[in-house]
């Protein structure tokens, strides 16, 4: 676990063991009243830093959310591969995020720097 602080935490990351150099993103979470300030990004900074030597990629699987996959992309992620309709099938309510129904589950993943 990674977690930001700057007067007080403000945000977490939590990382999955390494599986044939790959690490996972479990979670990755901001306080609602940090958010948009750069600490997302400082969180995935940190993971990949901490991942060098440990891991060659870092992977996150999320919703095929307006917000979160432009974010993730901006932070150096590419689209990985995707689990059709995982939204519809694992939950029994719908999943809004950004006023879009979640139904895909698409994997982004980031090189680690050697």
């Amino acid at each position: 676990m990674l977690v930001v602080d700057d007067d007080g935490i403000k945000g977490e990351c939590i990382l999955s063991d390494p599986s044939d150099g790959i690490v996972e993103i479990l979670s990755l979470a901001v306080l609602p009243g940090y958010q948009r300030r750069g600490y997302g990004r400082a969180l995935i900074r940190g993971a990949s830093s901490y991942l060098q030597g440990r891991a060659s990629v870092l992977r996150v699987g999320t919703g095929d959310s307006p917000l979160t996959v432009p974010f993730y992309e901006e932070c150096g992620f590419v689209r990985s591969f995707v689990i059709p309709r995982f939204f519809i099938e694992h939950y029994d309510h719908p999943i809004i995020e950004g006023g879009v129904q979640l139904v895909d589950k698409v994997y982004l993943e980031m090189k680690i720097p050697g």
